[in-house]
């Protein structure tokens, strides 16, 4: 058993053949053991190192896809987007030009109907003048006949005597007479 204890306090020496033991020079042991471990783990590890790139490069490409679709989506809603906006334009033009045209036609059929009523307010003040003056016209020749009535009465008055007027009665009973029966 002294061997077997020589062997794990000694330092830097191999141990015998046909022992068993633990090997501590550090400059000697570490190369065997990192190609060991090196070798395990490629051989173990190749199938789980492969299975995680795998999942992670998949991953990877569903991030992608999944960009792509969003992005696609993103442009189809962008041009949709851009479609309303000239549909919007077109109609806010084809408002625009219409309330252009009906504020044209109001201000027109305002133009007319001012113009026509000026010209029947005109009509309304000639055909007043006009009655005004007739009206004047008939009022003189009233005053005029009045005042020349007057005048005959007041000549055939004083120029009448009574044989005169006796005379005119009777021609003028004479005359209604000649009316009634139809022969004047």
């Amino acid at each position: 058993m002294k061997n077997g204890t020589d062997s794990f306090v000694s330092l830097g020496r191999w141990p015998f053949a046909g022992n068993f033991g633990f090997n501590t020079d550090i400059l000697a042991t570490n190369p065997i053991n990192l190609s060991v471990v090196l070798g395990l783990l490629i051989f173990f590890g190749k199938g789980v190192l492969n299975d995680l790139l795998d999942n992670r490069k998949q991953r990877i490409l569903n991030s992608i896809r999944n960009s792509e679709e969003l992005r696609g989506r993103a442009v189809q809603q962008l041009e949709k987007a851009h479609a309303r906006l000239r549909k919007v334009k077109t109609e806010v033009d084809q408002f625009r030009v219409n309330e252009y045209s009906e504020a044209e036609r109001k201000r027109s059929n305002l133009i007319t109907s001012t113009y026509k009523e000026l010209e029947r307010s005109e009509n309304l003040k000639n055909e007043s003048i006009r009655f005004e003056h007739q009206r004047a016209i008939n009022q003189v020749r009233q005053r005029v006949f009045q005042q020349a009535l007057q005048g005959a009465l007041e000549i055939l008055n004083s120029c009448l005597n009574k044989e005169l007027h006796l005379r005119t009665i009777s021609a003028n009973i004479g005359l209604f007479g000649s009316m009634k029966e139809g022969t004047y």
